[in-house]
């Protein structure tokens, strides 16, 4: 059973007694019991028999960068969860002089991240990427142990077998994949006189949220049931996470589940739903039949009553229409025709906004776990960053997506209003008041979903009255005594960064803390690796305008060079003008695009400002020359005539006066 100590911490040996226990050792003495940590002793003599001696040097040959990369390539989905959590685990530990690792599963370093300051250190035992801390090749060390004994490992100072690596302390943690292959090692190193008892613990955690992480989409055929004793840990790191087939045959579980199960891996193999569960997996789907939006409660066979929630099989979904909250491979809910939100503007589902770049499959991957719960969530990211896009998605996928989406743009309503637009108002409240009153917006949300967008912009006026509503529930129009009770889920989305402001004094501190339960950020479009996909999903949204339409390399590898300062709402603004360019034309080519987008992306340099009419001769593959281009050849077919050029490209006459070669430029 895997009862484990979850703190991992263990009592450490002062310095000296550890050195003269080594040396009993080496001496081929025994060891005192106790002397030193049983895995340590252990691993020291699987040294020995390496043949690795105390003072070798360390070993700096490390992969190539092509060999590195093509490591990289072959672990990229452990990655693609690992890095995310390595960067809020270094915000934990920032300037402890210490860095955090992670391997694949020989040892070989594949990442890393850390203090500028320990790093120069960390390179004089090559504790760098490209580099493999096996037992065999570095000795004691946490990471090589750790792969060894398949267990958290904690070395510290003069436990490492090799002196060269005396200075470190090291705290790993195995991650091992949903079936329980170790795929990987996180660890944190650092300098051995700074050590944190807590250290280890973090490192454990954030191995279990890697681990947790690495189940999501991973069986889209078969039943995945999310579990805890208490409720309000289901969706954490602590909750179980066990599989089933959709016959009830048990496939695969998480460390926790195991844990609350009383049972390993192989123990399980076999079982069914209703051998460790107590009840048919179908009396479960019946029950979800009814109350969809509310957990399970399961008995395990140790008596401990659980709350569980499923992720239905999508076959499963199809043919029976139960638990419609969780159909699709992400686990949401897709919204029908009677479910959309309110307005004009379609559901988008959380797995169409996944289209390969792995910062917004981690932001989506922390939404679904949150999904259903009294948990707001503060979307940040820069304007035009798919926030809005991205809450309707989080609605349409919540147990609330039948009711409404209501969304306010705080920066856009004036200040004098916003009061009123948010709260309601009595008939009579204020001169101009509409003569039956006003339901405000927070009560239109009941049911639903309300989404203050640039929510840093909210005047501190009306900051503690919506902290009240958040708090109590409860909202209060203006000019009445009377209070309406709501039912609302609550996302905010700011392009400010919050924390300044409550600096400066124009953010309360207590609604921050009140809004941010989970705080996300959307990359912007210029860091985002999949701008290809992106394009093509945007064409394709346009319908039949987009019908059949090609992008050029050229405009790919062109918009792959621009910095977007608006983000996707500049890159769908694009896309939607050439494609009002191209005419009878299929493939979106360089000459097709916006003149000012044309500007941004090769500026004129002072000599071309000067003769603004020689494209010819610049460089042949600049979208100036590609233009100067695509505008002779118009000037040819239609025999000199530059309105019927002009009507052909969809540009202005102007434009072609301004590019078109004439005496100023020798006529080139």
């Amino acid at each position: 059973m895997p009862l484990e100590n979850p703190g991992g911490a263990r009592r450490l040996a002062p310095a000296s007694s550890v050195r003269h226990a080594f040396e009993r050792f080496r001496s081929g003495a025994s060891l005192a019991p106790g002397a030193v940590e049983g895995t340590i002793a252990h691993s020291w003599q699987r040294c020995l028999a390496f043949g690795l001696e105390e003072r070798r040097k360390p070993d700096f040959e490390g992969l190539s960068l092509r060999r590195l990369g093509e490591a990289r390539d072959q672990h990229r989905k452990l990655a693609l969860h690992a890095l995310p959590v390595m960067e809020n685990l270094y915000q934990q530990i920032v300037d402890t002089e210490s860095m955090i690792l992670l391997t694949d599963p020989r040892g070989l370093i594949l990442h890393s991240i850390g203090d500028d300051a320990f790093l120069q250190r960390a390179e004089k035992v090559a504790l760098r990427p490209g580099v493999a801390w096996s037992e065999k090749e570095k000795g004691t060390n946490a990471i090589g142990t750790a792969i060894v004994t398949a267990a958290p490992t904690l070395v510290h100072g003069p436990e490492h077998f090799l002196a060269a690596n005396h200075f470190l302390t090291c705290s790993a943690t195995p991650i091992a994949d949903p079936h329980g292959q170790l795929i990987g090692v996180l660890d944190v190193s650092g300098d051995w006189r700074g050590y944190h008892r807590h250290t280890m613990a973090l490192v454990r955690m954030s191995a279990s949220v890697i681990e947790n992480n690495l189940f999501d989409g991973a069986f889209p055929d078969e039943i995945t049931l999310h579990f805890h004793a208490r409720p309000e840990l289901i969706g954490t790191l602590f909750e179980g996470i066990a599989v089933f087939r959709t016959d009830g045959t048990f496939v695969t579980a998480n460390k926790s589940a195991l844990f609350q199960l009383g049972l390993d891996l192989p123990a399980l193999r076999g079982r069914s739903f209703v051998e460790l569960f107590g009840v048919p997996l179908p009396a479960v789907l019946n029950q979800l039949a009814i109350r969809v939006d509310r957990p399970v409660s399961l008995g395990l066979q140790s008596g401990v009553r659980v709350m569980a929630r499923l992720h239905l099989a999508q076959e499963m979904t199809r043919a029976s229409g139960v638990g419609a909250p969780f159909a699709g491979q992400d686990g949401s809910r897709e919204p029908t025709q009677r479910t959309r939100t309110q307005g004009t503007t379609p559901a988008v589902t959380l797995a169409q906004l996944e289209t390969g770049d792995p910062q917004v499959a981690h932001v989506i991957g922390r939404v679904r776990r949150v999904l259903g719960r009294d948990i707001p969530i503060l979307i940040q990211g820069e304007t035009g960053t798919g926030k809005e896009l991205l809450a309707r998605a989080i609605h349409a996928a919540s147990p609330r997506a039948a009711g409404p989406f209501v969304a306010v743009n705080c920066a856009s309503i004036p200040e004098n209003l916003i009061e009123s637009e948010l709260f309601g108002y009595e008939e009579g409240a204020f001169t101009g008041a509409r003569k039956r009153g006003h339901d405000g917006r927070i009560f239109q949300a009941h049911g639903g979903t309300l989404f203050l967008d640039e929510i840093g912009d909210m005047p501190t006026g009306l900051q503690a009255r919506l902290l009240r509503v958040l708090q109590e529930r409860v909202v209060t129009p203006l000019g009445s005594a009377r209070e309406q009770k709501v039912d609302i889920a609550v996302i905010c989305a700011t392009h400010r960064r919050l924390k300044e402001a409550i600096a400066a004094g124009s953010f309360r501190d207590d609604l921050y803390y009140r809004l941010n339960g989970l705080t996300v950020t959307l990359p912007a479009l210029r860091a985002r690796s999949d701008l290809d996909a992106l394009v093509r999903g945007l064409i394709d949204s346009f319908g039949p305008e987009g019908e059949g339409v090609r992008v050029a390399p050229e405009v790919l590898g062109l918009f792959g060079r621009h910095p977007w300062p608006g983000n996707l709402r500049q890159l769908a603004s694009v896309l939607r003008t050439s494609l009002a360019m191209l005419g009878s034309d299929r493939e979106l080519r360089a000459e097709h695009l916006p003149d000012d987008l044309v500007d941004e992306l090769a500026p004129p340099t002072a000599s071309a400002a000067a003769a603004p009419t020689c494209p010819v001769g610049g460089a042949p593959n600049s979208l100036h020359t590609l233009k100067a281009t695509a505008i002779e050849r118009a000037l040819v077919e239609h025999g000199g005539n530059v309105s019927a050029a002009a009507r052909s490209l969809g540009v202005s006459r102007n434009t072609i006066y301004r590019r078109q070669p004439g005496p100023r430029d020798g006529g080139r």
